[in-house]
Formats: structure tokens, sequence, C-alpha cells
């Protein structure tokens, strides 16, 4: 269970940052609201004043009592002009914040990412030791039939990972379809089509990716893959700025597998959502 203590350690360092990152968010969307609120107002009773003064000022004979006016004009246009600018800049400071958030959840993405090709490799060499112990006697050549077509499943599903890994996503796409086809009742055929889906999304094409996760979960529901999947699928479609049916599949992830930890990835980004 390394690979739980790595995904618990990821998400306590990421933690601190994202908290930041959504209190940023919030407090820059507050001061925003403030300053229109109070630059509706001021406008409001600029005019106001505006009004009594321009008819002050038709009526003024006094040369003074002009030039007084006119700098108070100036002096309310200046006090707008000053309110309009901490509104341009906080409205920047949301802007910024939002694009913080965004990184933070790509940050979080490629952690889990790291930590599931680790247990990938951790499952992959249990599946091989499983099999090997299954397996038929050796024959007088040496290794068994069984054992040689182990070998060469996991030697293939192991170099199409290594593509992945290698940021080569079009050949780890056409690696792992390769195993598909050859293995197609594999053990490890959803973990194949998962990373499909997750190659696709590395080329940014998030409609295949949806796609490709989309064929695991109808496929293999069962599969420990299958919340993985849902999470990939929200994560493509929040990128792709559909985040209702983002927060809808984070719902489903919830109610159908509520006990894996891509749960509770789902539970974290829910709130965010919520926060916004």
């Amino acid at each position: 269970m390394r690979w739980l203590a790595g995904a618990a350690l990821a998400f306590a360092v990421a933690a601190p940052s994202f908290a930041q990152g959504l209190f940023d968010d919030n407090e820059a969307r507050r001061r925003v609201e403030a300053l229109r609120q109070t630059l509706t107002e001021n406008n409001r009773l600029v005019e106001e004043r505006l009004s009594k003064m321009e008819s002050a000022l038709a009526g003024a004979s006094d040369r003074s009592a002009m030039v007084d006016l006119s700098k108070q004009i100036e002096a309310l246009r200046n006090d707008i002009a000053k309110m309009r600018g901490q509104l341009e800049v906080a409205a920047n400071q949301v802007e910024v914040a939002d694009k913080r958030q965004k990184d933070l959840y790509l940050d979080i993405d490629t952690r889990i990412r790291k930590l599931e090709e680790a247990r990938e490799q951790s499952a992959a060499a249990a599946a091989a030791a499983a099999a090997a112990a299954a397996a038929q006697p050796a024959q007088p050549g040496g290794q068994s039939a069984a054992e040689a077509q182990q070998a060469g499943e996991m030697r293939a599903y192991q170099a199409a990972l290594d593509q992945f890994k290698l940021g080569n996503y079009p050949l780890a796409v056409s690696a792992m379809q390769g195993f598909l086809v050859t293995y197609p009742n594999s053990t490890l055929a959803p973990n194949a089509q998962y990373w499909i889906g997750m190659a696709h999304s590395g080329q940014r094409d998030y409609k295949q990716a949806i796609s490709a996760q989309r064929k695991l979960l109808a496929s293999w529901p069962e599969s420990d893959k299958a919340p993985d999947a849902l999470l990939s699928i929200a994560s493509s479609q929040e990128t792709m700025g559909d985040r209702k049916n983002a927060q809808k599949t984070l719902e489903e992830l919830i109610s159908r597998y509520p006990k894996s930890s891509a749960a509770a990835s789902a539970k974290q980004r829910l709130a965010a959502f919520s926060k916004r």
C-alpha cells in the first residue's frame, strides 16, 4: 500500500497551496463586488452633486464661486477615476487567482498521474508473480507455454506504459491499442484502456480522452480503474469549460465508487466548485 501513502503525501503537499488559491480567489471576488457597489453608490451621489453644482454654477455671478465649483467637479471626477482603477486592479486579481487555481488542479493531476504509474508497475509485477505461481509445470525445454505468454504480455504492456511515461502519447495510444488486440482477456486490459484515455488527454484531445474512458466504464465497470476513468472524464470536461457536466461526473463518481481514492479527490473538487 505504499502508493496510498505516496498519494496522501502528495495531497498533503498540495493542500496548503490549493487552499491559499481558493482564499485568494474568494477574497479578490469580494473586493471586486465591494468596489462595484461603492462605485455605483458614488456615481449616484456624484450625479446629485453635479446637478446641484451645475444649477449653482448657472446662477453664479461671482467668478471665485465658479472656480470653486469647477474644482469640486474635477475632484469628483478624479475620485471616480481612482475607484475605476481600483476596480480594474481587483478584477485582474480575480483573473490571476482563477489561473492559479487551474494551475493547481493541473499540478495535482500530474502528481496523481505519477502515483498511478507507480501503482501500475506494482500491479504489473504482482500480476506477473501470480501468473507465474499458477502457471503449468515447466516443460522439458524450460519455460512453460503459460509462462511464456505471461512474460510476453507483461513486456507488451510495460513497453506501452513506458511510451506514456516518456510523453510519446501517440505511440502510447498505438501500443496500448495493440496490447488490447493481442491480449483482450488480460487482467491488465482495463488498465491499458485507461492509459489510452490519459494519452489522449496528454495530447489535449479531450473528446477522444472522454470517449476512451467511457469505453472502459462500459467494458469493465467493476475494474479498479473505473473510478479513475470518471475522474479523468471530469478533468477533461472542466478543461474544456464544461463545468456543469464535470460536476455531474464527479457526483456520479462519488455515488458509484464511494470508497475509492478517486471519490475522495472528487469531493475536494466539488467543494472547490461550491466556493467559486
